[in-house]
């Protein structure tokens, strides 16, 4: 027991000295972070720029004590992010792998989205060239994409380009190829009258093309066509089996 008792001052000596190591050994490490390293692969956004948006996040933070889910969550904040992996890297460093966001098609004309039908803000990058133009109700997204791919190949066979496609808040659907021609699809029976649309464009309306404002397919026989220079709806073509 008088061992014991002999070694215990030791013991707590050994042990102060170890958490006041520790503690040096920590604040030693624990440098101010000095250097911020970008990858991944980037089409869209410079790293220029990631830097200027990732520059205030850690400024003021210390290499060991920065919370890197935090970063990584703040991170994922910045436009055109899709995915945020952060490390540290010795001595006083961090690195960001990022993976940007692909944008499909424009959204409600402040916006793009993303391949799942999510939304992003595209400034102050420009966004590419050549996307289709989307619209819908906030949420409709995925639902506004899923039924653009779904149009797509139906008018492709026929040298025609979805540019367009808009949802209502009512469920009405209407849509416009090659920049020109509107369709109004509107809510019900959309696989018939598509098919209509398509017997029409081939046997008629595909010729006169440049001739069309719009067209109507909410008519239970055929589709009726306004013409550029008419105020009205203008005639109802009709199809096979009408």
């Amino acid at each position: 027991m008088s061992a014991l008792r002999g070694s215990l001052p030791g013991l707590i000596l050994l042990l102060v000295l170890l958490v006041a190591g520790g503690r040096a050994l920590w604040l030693w490490l624990d440098r101010p972070i000095e250097r911020v390293s970008i990858r991944g692969d980037l089409t869209y956004v410079s790293a220029a720029y990631l830097r200027e948006e990732l520059s205030p996040l850690v400024q003021g933070e210390t290499w060991l004590s920065v919370s890197l889910s935090e970063l990584r969550h703040s991170a994922r904040e910045i436009e055109w992010l899709a995915e945020v992996r952060v490390s540290r890297e010795w001595p006083n460093a961090l690195s960001f792998e990022l993976v940007e966001q692909k944008p499909v098609a424009r959204w409600n004309d402040t916006f793009l989205l993303n391949p799942k039908g999510e939304p992003f803000a595209f400034a102050p990058i420009s966004p590419p060239p050549d996307l289709p133009d989307l619209a819908g109700p906030e949420g409709s997204g995925a639902e506004v994409l899923a039924y653009y791919d779904y149009l797509q190949p139906r008018f492709s066979d026929l040298g025609l380009t979805v540019t367009q496609l808009r949802l209502e808040a009512r469920g009405a659907w209407r849509f416009q190829v090659d920049d020109s021609v509107w369709v109004m699809l509107g809510r019900n029976d959309r696989n018939a009258r598509l098919s209509r649309l398509h017997a029409a464009w081939q046997r008629q309306l595909g010729t006169q093309a440049s001739q069309i404002r719009y067209i109507d397919l909410r008519y239970p026989n055929g589709v009726a066509v306004a013409w550029h220079g008419e105020t009205d709806a203008g005639e109802v073509v009709e199809t096979e089996g009408s």
